[in-house]
């Protein structure tokens, strides 16, 4: 009975661990904590086999512990806010997370909002050079589109097309963790 049940954990671990891996690690910036994160969901799978708790559907059971180990990763540490990464020295510049709605206080909020400040500087990190640095310019700098194109000597409505496209793209890649946030 303890081979059998050794086996079905395997199978399980096989079958899930990419998945649950991703998920784990488009939530959590350090991929040592997602990989310390994956590490205990499986052993609360062992031990949840080990006491013979009824464990119906799997799958949803691993992604719930994983969401609650994710959770307690958050009350643990205080994320790094990117406000003390000054991006700009300007006394007008903003933060890149003043760029982002407030989100209720605690673990939770401040789980999503770290999860927003990550996928939106990844997001800047593959957008194209210039569309990023007009963006951060005018958003984060607060600089206008007329500062901007006396500092790079790019016409003014260049600058307002590459901010427009800036954020489409910034739409496009936010709007999946909107809808999951969303849905949580």
């Amino acid at each position: 009975m303890a081979l059998e049940q050794d086996q079905r954990i395997s199978e399980v671990v096989k079958r899930e661990q990419s998945r649950l891996l991703n998920f784990i690690r488009r939530r959590v910036p350090d991929p040592r904590d997602a990989e310390d994160i994956l590490q205990d969901v499986f052993y609360e799978l062992v031990e949840a086999n080990r006491l013979l708790m009824p464990i119906e559907h799997v799958t949803g059971w691993l992604f719930r512990v994983a969401r609650n180990r994710i959770t307690d990763l958050f009350r643990k540490k205080k994320p790094e806010a990117l406000a003390d990464q000054a991006i700009a020295t300007n006394e007008d510049s903003r933060a890149l997370e003043d760029l982002l709605p407030a989100f209720d206080p605690g673990p939770e909020g401040a789980y999503t909002r770290a999860l927003l400040i990550d996928e939106l500087e990844d997001a800047l990190e593959i957008m194209p050079t210039e569309q990023r640095e007009v963006f951060l310019a005018h958003e984060v700098e607060g600089l206008s589109f007329k500062e901007i194109s006396a500092r790079t000597g790019v016409g003014i409505n260049t600058l307002i097309a590459r901010k427009h496209y800036a954020v489409l793209q910034l739409r496009e890649r936010l709007q999946a963790i909107y809808d999951e946030i969303q849905d949580e």
